[in-house]
């Protein structure tokens, strides 16, 4: 080949590279539905999925562009927004919550879908199996059910006279709310506890619910785990410490804020591997095909400073199972 030859080819391929590179660096739209208000009610879920992502390099504004929509515990807006986000043409969504899953679902049988804490995946038909979850979605599930019994057995570790509990549930989301009462009610019997389900659809009746609990001689508070109760976790926490009564949040930021104790999964970690999924399908992985991952570790918080404050003493052996003591 003459020199002057191999230089206009090299030049030729040097030009070509640039390109490429931008082919490959086009920006992603990624359209995610929350179940909260704003970016400040979702906290570090809402930093957790945003950091996911730019630990893969996806930079907000360079390589990628973020939807939000929030649905603001509005059950009925899921479906709309839902709908909102497959019109801007997004190449792909991240469902947040049951109801966020099923809402976009129905709202797009084509674009690639990626949940994130929802309860079993097979049995609410978002997937044919955990292995091989088929047609267009997979994601992150959440076993908050499953471990039913271990968090009722680990307050009554904590209250070993425990022997009446309140149910606090939310029974806008029908079938997430009578499949929690049938496991704790379940789990319940074992322990020799009597349940006692209260229903709080909204924050103000959060507030309605409690006189009614103080006049049933309940022993401790029981949450379910609800999207709109977790966002109301410091409401519920200050009724049940001015009533004296220990509460069992749904996870470790509700201890955080004042409950007694909490056992479950850390969600920050589910929210942060979203990405992965991302990242998977946008090199050219199909959804159907990425098996749906579940929660291996399951962490327990006690607070102490609460423990001090209602007059309890919690078991020394108890406090050595705990993964983090709040003092």
């Amino acid at each position: 080949m003459k020199r002057r030859e191999f230089i206009t080819l090299l030049g030729g391929a040097a030009a070509a590279w640039p390109l490429a590179a931008r082919a490959q660096q086009r920006v992603r739209r990624i359209g995610v539905l929350w179940h909260a208000g704003n970016e400040e009610q979702e906290g570090e879920y809402f930093t957790s999925l945003l950091q996911g992502f730019a630990d893969l390099g996806y930079l907000e504004g360079r390589t990628v562009k973020f939807e939000h929509r929030f649905a603001n515990e509005q059950y009925d807006r899921f479906g709309s927004l839902a709908a909102e986000l497959v019109s801007l043409n997004v190449d792909l969504i991240v469902a947040v919550t049951r109801l966020g899953a099923a809402a976009a679902q129905a709202a797009t049988q084509s674009l690639p879908l990626v949940f994130v804490v929802v309860p079993d995946p097979v049995a609410n038909k978002f997937a044919d199996s955990l292995a091989r979850p088929g047609r267009n979605m997979t994601g992150l599930a959440q076993m908050s059910l499953d471990i039913t019994s271990k968090r009722l057995q680990l307050l009554k570790d904590a209250l070993p006279n425990l022997r009446r509990v309140a149910l606090l549930h939310n029974p806008g989301d029908a079938v997430s709310s009578q499949r929690t009462v049938e496991a704790v009610t379940d789990a319940a019997g074992t322990l020799q506890i009597a349940i006692r389900p209260y229903e709080a659809r909204t924050p103000e009746e959060i507030d309605r619910v409690f006189p009614l609990i103080a006049q049933d001689k309940i022993e401790a508070i029981f949450v379910s785990n609800d999207s709109m109760l977790f966002n109301e976790r410091q409401r519920i926490i200050k009724h049940a410490l001015a009533l004296r009564l220990p509460v069992m949040p749904t996870n470790r930021l509700g201890t955080q804020a004042g409950g007694l104790l909490s056992y479950g999964q850390n969600a920050t970690i589910a929210f942060r591997r979203v990405a992965y999924y991302a990242d998977k399908i946008f090199k050219g992985e199909k959804p159907g095909e990425l098996p749906i991952e579940q929660p291996t570790r399951f962490e327990m918080m006690i607070n102490l400073k609460t423990a001090r404050a209602l007059g309890i003493d919690i078991p020394p052996m108890l406090l050595a199972r705990a993964d983090e003591v709040i003092e």
